[in-house]
């Protein structure tokens, strides 16, 4: 072998060695069973964000976790998993009369499993058009 192959083939020695070592040569997509918890954790924050008091708006919510789905993506090594969280909300407010004035509305929150990451990421909706 001349001395410019034995180079080259160093070069993609390293270059694989590389890859490998950044995860995504082989790299294997945690199974459902793993990331399902971390995405309930993350139901279970926003719920707590949710439902902390804002004594500015003198309203209390209470938000209800109505699932998470958590669903594959096989042709996406890098977002292998989709995730989604359903709430429902409950909003009170007192009006100027003292009487109690309630709204509800459901919530729904997406994210994608990055791989590179190894964490899920909310994904932002396009805002609706005016």
């Amino acid at each position: 072998m001349t001395r410019h192959g034995t180079a080259g083939v160093v070069a993609i020695a390293a270059a694989l060695l590389g890859l490998a070592a950044c995860g995504r040569l082989g790299s294997k997509a945690p199974g459902r069973d793993v990331v399902t918890p971390l995405l309930q954790q993350e139901a279970a924050v926003i719920k707590q964000d949710g439902e902390r008091f804002d004594p500015a708006l003198r309203m209390k919510a209470t938000w209800t976790i109505q699932s998470v789905d958590v669903a594959e993506r096989p042709n996406d090594p890098e977002r292998p998993w989709a995730g989604t969280i359903r709430c429902k909300v409950r909003s009170e407010m007192r009006d100027e009369q003292g009487a109690v004035v309630a709204k509800e509305s459901e919530r729904r929150f997406d994210y994608l499993w990055q791989s590179g990451l190894n964490r899920w990421i909310l994904q932002l909706s396009p805002s609706p058009a005016p």
